[in-house]
């Protein structure tokens, strides 16, 4: 059986300019490209008034048979590929970030997301890949059985703290103390 499936996708990153006096542009994932081939370096795809759009990477998403949960999570509202960014503190990159993750699963972008050091952003999953992922998570879903966990009687825990502790007083009988049976 199967652990894992995986799909290239390329990661479209958009820098548009924006009104700020603390920085003039900001890095957005725009969207996905199912089954995109390897690119060595930043591909311009569209470019316009105050935006430039690039094929910044194709990195393989991976879904894994024990996290359909997730996965089903993702598919129950707006179906989405979580693409996880970090900073690039390379001087010489003319680009201010870099992705490197691609991701169906919600509760592992939440994880980035509570790191703080990654930028998450979700885009819209392709129709195609919301088939492949429902697929996946058909084939592999197991539902957990909730069992409750039978309580102790606490009449009986009582009994174990109701008795008085002995004290002894360590074999010295003519030390004062009084001793306790």
């Amino acid at each position: 059986m199967e652990r894992s499936r995986t799909i290239p996708v390329g990661l479209v990153l958009e820098r548009r300019k924006i009104d700020n006096p603390w920085q003039d542009h900001r890095w957005n994932a725009v969207s996905v490209i199912v089954g995109a081939p390897d690119v060595e370096e930043w591909t311009l795809l569209d470019k316009g008034p105050g935006f430039e759009r690039y094929h910044a990477a194709t990195v393989p998403l991976t879904l894994y048979r024990k996290e359909t949960e997730s996965y089903k999570v993702n598919l129950s509202g707006q179906p989405s590929v979580y693409v996880v960014m970090r900073s690039d503190d390379d001087p010489d990159s003319p680009y201010e970030v870099y992705p490197f993750l691609a991701t169906a699963s919600a509760y592992e972008a939440q994880d980035y997301l509570d790191s703080g050091e990654e930028i998450v952003e979700s885009v819209a999953m392709p129709e195609g890949l919301i088939a492949w992922v429902q697929d996946f998570c058909d084939t592999h879903h197991e539902d957990e059985v909730f069992i409750k966990r039978k309580r102790s009687d606490h009449r009986r825990e009582q009994e174990k703290f109701a008795r008085r502790p002995r004290v002894s007083d360590g074999g010295r009988a003519g030390s004062g103390r009084r001793r306790l049976d």
